[in-house]
């Protein structure tokens, strides 16, 4: 196992699964090299397992260094759009099967939980996407008659049925999606790693991928640590991803999504979140609100942090937030703050490439990385032990890049920095 490092999340720090990984000894003959030691790369790795591939993950850090150990931890069915939306933008075929997919999704994460027993402090009570105002009531009113359409267990809630659960006033009602839930999201990678291992995958830590080369009928990874030669490759970095395949970055907008968390209130905010459920608003510039198992109240927005836990301006918005959702509560202090990336897709909707025969990246999660990247996970070890592609949640995507990404990335990291400094007033 490689050292620890500097911290990255509070997430790190609080997780009870222990780090794991070994160095990668040098040179490298296996079925299946993964690039990336997240939810995607070891998803992979154990369902590939699980079907005799022998897989070797690639970690450049440590596992969950990514994505993975940074966000909020809502395990959320879905995608941001609502089901007819979806439908609308893939078609009759695979849009019904998407939605089914995803909906199952928060299931098959905790499935995976329960039978590996892995330490995230998992909570099964729903997630909330709470109205920020009156207006958003009628976008959740839409997705609830759609996903009652479809026999999904959600329920609508009344403005006080959300105080209730929350203990604020600020919402004006909300969306409660019993299918979903919270995990300790470095505690759900971690675990992933652990199973993965389990199963017969081999993951390196500590080794960086430098070029990736075609020989024969096999590819080869170029590392500082040696070589990789496998006949597939999989590229499991989404916002993460380098110019280890040329272009791939340029297919989707990286923004940054940032967190705050106190240290544990105690009996003081008993009456918030009381069913630990995670929320999140319906506000363009969306904030989450969580609490952890020891009782920190977890709040964030997109944008990257700015400053430190105990000064700057991202602690000022933190402060003023939970000031208007919980005045009650005093004045808080912060423990930890941190941001991560995310991958955002012209519609919205995650993609499966086959950048050539034998490699393939699943990328651009749109801030659903733990459901997508398992449900994608599952999907690379179908393809790999000899699967139809066309039995796949998404048809699989070209390669098209976003234009203009430098200035669009530039001009809503500005935006959000602006309403950091505009809500924290």
């Amino acid at each position: 196992m490689t050292g620890h490092g500097p911290s990255i999340s509070l997430w790190d720090n609080s997780a009870e699964e222990p780090e794991s990984g070994v160095p990668m000894p040098g040179d490298v003959v296996t079925d299946l090299a993964i690039v990336g030691g997240g939810y995607t790369g070891l998803a992979t790795a154990l369902y590939a397992a699980g079907k005799g591939v022998r897989a070797h993950v690639l970690e450049a850090k440590r596992i969950g260094y990514g994505g993975s150990g940074r966000n909020v931890g809502l395990v959320n069915a879905g995608v941001w759009y609502p089901p007819a939306k979806v439908r609308k933008l893939l078609g009759d075929t695979y849009g019904p099967r998407f939605i089914e997919r995803f909906g199952n999704a928060p299931g098959q994460v905790f499935d995976l939980i329960e039978t590996h027993q892995m330490r995230c402090e998992v909570t099964r009570t729903g997630t909330i996407h709470a109205a920020h105002a009156a207006r958003g009531m009628h976008g959740l009113r839409e997705r609830y008659d759609e996903w009652q359409r479809l026999g999904a267990p959600v329920e609508l809630l009344s403005r006080e049925a959300v105080a209730e659960r929350t203990g604020t006033w600020a919402f004006h009602g909300g969306l409660l999606d019993h299918r979903a839930g919270t995990v300790n999201p470095m505690g759900y990678v971690r675990g992933l790693a652990r199973a993965a291992q389990g199963a017969g995958a081999v993951v390196h830590t500590g080794v960086t991928a430098t070029a990736l080369r075609r020989d024969g009928e096999a590819w080869v990874v170029e590392t500082d640590r040696g070589t990789v030669r496998a006949r597939h490759v999989v590229l499991a970095t989404n916002a993460y991803t380098d110019g280890l395949w040329p272009g791939l970055r340029d297919i989707f907008t990286t923004i940054e999504f940032f967190q705050l968390a106190t240290p544990p209130l105690g009996a003081e905010m008993a009456h918030v979140l009381p069913g630990r459920q995670g929320v999140w608003d319906t506000g363009t510039i969306m904030t989450s609100l969580r609490r952890d198992a020891a009782g920190r109240m977890v709040l964030g927005s997109m944008g990257p942090v700015m400053g430190a836990a105990g000064r700057g301006l991202s602690r000022r918005w933190a402060a003023k937030r939970l000031e208007r959702l919980f005045p009650e509560l005093g004045k808080v202090t912060f423990e930890a703050a941190w941001h991560g990336q995310i991958a955002m897709t012209p519609d919205h909707l995650p993609r499966i490439i086959r950048l050539a025969p034998g490699v393939l990246t699943p990328i651009g999660y749109n801030g659903r990385g733990i459901t997508t990247g398992t449900v994608f996970g599952q999907c690379m070890a179908e393809l790999i032990a000899g699967g139809d592609p066309a039995a796949l949640p998404v048809p699989l995507s070209d390669l098209t890049r976003v234009p203009f990404k430098a200035a669009r990335t530039g001009a809503m990291r500005a935006a959000f920095v602006a309403h950091q400094w505009w809500k924290s007033l």
